[in-house]
């Protein structure tokens, strides 16, 4: 499997898979608020490394719990936060993570201090993160890449890593119905089935277990929906108080970017959640519009189809922002035509 043209690639996956196995003590963290591609992509490659004798710990970027919907992934219970790691370890493998700063301070701290450094992701990079480096922009999904890594690591791919594997590949895939769900997502998908993986259950356990608050949190979401250029882009807010009159968590405003993109005429969708004194964006689109190109203007990133991004500031000012953003590129269109 060869990448795309990325400045962020120097290494193959067959390097890559050597330099790991060369290894005994192996730390594997992805990037901050993980989604099913991110831990997935962790969880495949832990037990595949424990398959083959070597010491795989799974980090968490940041000190917070995963999404209820992925606790049912085998290995998701021994996950560590970055900022309890403790000891030493001879390799730190990223995944999904295209920069630094979606590592978070605590895992940038280790990934900077560790012996030797890999990176497999499919987040456009304009430099490398690590040492060794394997970016396909052009691949549906990180677990895709562990998949095919797995191979190269001549690993006997089980029900385990097929069910982590699998459940990164369908969620940043949205079910197989995204830009992105190729005709490799469904060849390597089959692939994964065939290992053993369940797609009825899986998809059972990732979307069929919303929280009472996360339906909540959906009436307060809706009702803070603006809708511009003729219903074209919508961006909805939620503040901290939003989730606690809800009585909900970070977790269970994941599906609300979905719900959003899903209203009929809307092209794009923006979701914007504040946190602390900062706000996190999500970015989707059901069109050809690069929503990637905006996350990025934001100091974020992502793919054309599903981006995110952190602003630093109010929830007010990020909302301006993306209404700002919006008409630029309704401007664009317009000027195009």
């Amino acid at each position: 499997m060869r990448p795309m043209d990325n400045t962020a690639t120097n290494a193959t996956l067959a390097q890559i898979a050597d330099r790991i196995l060369g290894a005994q003590r192996i730390a594997i963290c992805g990037h901050v608020s993980p989604d099913g591609d991110c831990i997935g992509s962790q969880l495949a490659l832990a037990c595949g490394l424990r398959q083959a004798g070597k010491e795989a710990i799974c980090l968490l970027a940041a000190d917070e719990p995963i999404e209820y919907g992925l606790r049912f992934l085998p290995g998701a219970a021994d996950f560590v936060p970055a900022e309890h790691f403790k000891g030493s370890i001879d390799l730190f493998v990223t995944v999904d993570v295209p920069s630094a700063a979606r590592l978070g301070s605590f895992a940038a701290d280790l990934h900077a201090k560790a012996p030797a450094t890999v990176t497999i992701d499919h987040h456009i990079s304009e430099s490398p993160l690590s040492q060794m480096n394997f970016v396909d922009a052009d691949a549906p999904s990180c677990s895709l890449l562990i998949w095919h890594l797995l191979e190269a690591m001549d690993i006997n791919r089980d029900a385990a890593m097929a069910t982590c594997c699998f459940t990164g590949l369908m969620t940043d895939t949205g079910r197989f119905s995204f830009q992105n769900a190729t005709a490799d997502a469904f060849d390597v998908a089959a692939s994964m089935v065939r290992a053993g993986a369940n797609p009825g259950y899986i998809a059972m356990k990732v979307f069929q277990n919303r929280s009472r608050a996360s339906l909540r949190l959906e009436q307060i979401a809706l009702a803070h929906a603006q809708y511009f250029h003729d219903g074209a882009f919508v961006v909805s807010v939620l503040s901290e108080a939003d989730f606690k009159e809800a009585g909900a968590v970070r977790a269970d405003a994941e599906p609300l970017i979905d719900v959003l993109r899903s209203v009929r005429g809307v092209r794009v969708a923006c979701m914007l959640r504040e946190k602390g004194s900062a706000v996190r964006g999500s970015l989707r689109a059901k069109d050809e519009t690069d929503v990637g190109v905006i996350a990025r203007s934001l100091g974020g990133g992502g793919h054309r189809a599903a981006a995110g991004f952190t602003f630093n500031g109010s929830l007010g000012a990020a909302r301006a922002r993306i209404e700002t953003e919006f008409s630029r590129l309704a401007s664009r269109e317009t000027e195009g035509e």
